[in-house]
């Protein structure tokens, strides 16, 4: 029997749309789901949740669920990755508050900036045994990361194991259809080209008819500006720099250093700028999860609707031989993007069919838009050289090249602020060598 391995298995809203997804597929039918998460409870009610929506749409799958992760690996075609490591609490709240202390806001913190650092520091080792485990036991499966910092992440597995990884994001296949939405615009028939980074990719272009939809695309969002609205940090960077951004206002805020700024809080009011914004997802989600637990987990009528997320239908195109198209994170191999670093983690069209996963080249991003890449890119690669040799040196240099927070602090305030971090994260980091930078006091 087949088998799909869902590691985070207890996020039941997500396993629902991946795994639902999955069971609609004709290909997979005969395929055993097998769940994992150290939450016994919710890898419980995750399981409960898959029974009753197998039931109710008549599918002939096995949902099975393990208390040990290798068993839950072992013989795995496709492994799915969705998991969190320190939760909201303790790990989450750390990371805003400390910076907090500082004076430096965040809106999200799970890509770059200093929450994003630390939420890598904590997972890249628990990825790293992922793959050990996988090398052991399933070696040849494809790998199918969800999970954030995604660029970090995704380049990691690929350049430090032998497990063949794909990191998946929501934001590319809704990138036009948002953008048009939002400005009162047809999205039929539209043309798009989308590339970059994880969530600081470019609509690169995007036409109609052979007629280039820009113009009217930066008239509309103009237009917009004059009053609030919640996309006003991407519509801002459109019309510096040129080209629409992939992910959110609240993502791009905190990784320039143009929006978030102690000298200008004016700056907050004026793009809408909703600091805190995680933390306040985190706390309504935990609030609202027990009657959604209701509804999702003891509903034995469940129905599901075959979501927009890329899993199931990569693993349906390997499976049948149909090809699928979609925008993928793999590693800037042979320069996909060519004004890239090669160690970088790139957003680039990929297609899937049997013979796995073939990324397209790109060539140069307008050069503009390849410079606000790099700046993350510059953070994302120290971060992985300090997960890797465990110096602490090099998350003092990831932060101090990070634009938002060097935009606010000093050295000596950044390297104080690391310190602060990796002593509140205690046991959810490894130990890093060196000495504890000391500032220079005249």
């Amino acid at each position: 029997m087949s088998k799909i391995t869902f590691l985070g298995a207890g996020s039941t809203v997500f396993a629902k749309n991946v795994l639902g997804d999955c069971m609609l597929v004709p290909a997979l039918q005969g395929f055993e789901f097998a769940l994992f998460d150290i939450d016994e409870q919710r890898l419980r009610d995750s399981e409960q949740m898959l029974n009753n929506l197998k039931q109710s749409l008549g599918k002939d799958i096995e949902v099975r669920a393990y208390l040990d992760r290798k068993d839950a690996l072992r013989g795995a075609k496709y492994v799915i990755n969705a998991i969190q490591v320190g939760g909201y609490k303790p790990s989450t709240v750390i990371d805003f508050e400390i910076p907090k202390k500082y004076g430096l806001r965040q809106t999200i913190a799970d890509t770059v900036g200093i929450g994003g650092i630390f939420r890598n520091l904590r997972t890249i080792p628990v990825m790293l045994d992922f793959a050990k485990d996988m090398e052991e036991v399933c070696p040849d499966a494809l790998f199918l990361n969800y999970t954030n910092p995604m660029a970090v992440l995704t380049g990691v597995m690929n350049r430090y194991t032998k497990i063949k990884t794909i990191g998946l994001c929501h934001s590319v296949q809704i990138c036009t259809k948002d953008l048009f939405e939002h400005l009162g615009m047809d999205k039929e028939g539209v043309k798009e080209k989308i590339a970059g980074i994880n969530h600081m990719a470019w609509l690169l272009e995007v036409s109609k008819d052979g007629v280039d939809l820009y113009p009217e695309i930066k008239k509309r969002a103009r237009e917009k500006q004059k009053e609030k609205h919640h996309d006003m940090v991407r519509f801002e960077l459109m019309d510096k720099f040129g080209y629409y951004v992939t992910e959110s206002s609240e993502h791009n805020a905190e990784y320039h250093p143009y929006f978030i700024k102690s000298k200008y809080p004016e700056l907050i009011e004026r793009y809408n700028i909703p600091l805190d914004e995680y933390p306040r997802r985190c706390e309504n989600q935990i609030k609202g999860w027990e009657s959604m637990r209701t509804e999702l987990v003891n509903d034995t009528s469940l129905t599901h609707v075959r979501s927009r997320e890329y899993g199931s239908r990569i693993i349906e195109a390997i499976e049948t031989d149909v090809p699928f198209k979609f925008g993928g994170n793999v590693l800037n191999t042979g320069r996909l993007i060519s004004n890239l670093p090669e160690k970088a983690c790139v957003e680039v069209p990929c297609v899937a069919d049997r013979s796995g996963i073939t990324p397209t080249y790109v060539g140069d991003l307008p050069e503009q838009l390849a410079a606000l890449n790099r700046t993350n890119i510059n953070t994302q690669l120290l971060t992985i050289e300090a997960a890797i040799t465990k110096k602490r040196e090099y998350i003092y240099q990831a932060a101090m090249l990070d634009p938002h927070t060097a935009a606010e602090l000093s050295m000596d305030d950044i390297i104080s602020l690391c310190d602060d971090l990796i002593e509140a994260h205690g046991d959810m980091l490894p130990e890093f060598t060196g000495e504890k930078a000391v500032p220079v006091t005249n």
